[in-house]
């Protein structure tokens, strides 16, 4: 229990910012993947939209990555 503690004083609010991150890459995936449909069957669609969308996948998935469990610190 004391461990438990320690690592929660260390890096609070861990579980509330990891399901932000997880919400959001699953917002920036979803919008990607409607945005994919939508250029493959045959809409028009603004690059910089395009890029936003991966730019959202790629910063949300990154601070996924870097807020995961390390193990021992």
């Amino acid at each position: 229990m004391r461990e438990r503690l320690l690592r929660e004083s260390r890096t609070p609010w861990r579980g509330l910012r990891r399901l932000l991150w997880v919400a959001l890459f699953a917002s920036g995936g979803l919008g990607l993947f409607v945005m994919s449909f939508s250029i493959s069957a045959g809409n028009s669609s603004v690059g910089s939209d395009l890029a936003i969308q991966i730019g959202a996948v790629l910063l949300f998935g990154g601070l996924l990555w870097f807020d995961r469990d390390r193990g021992s610190d």
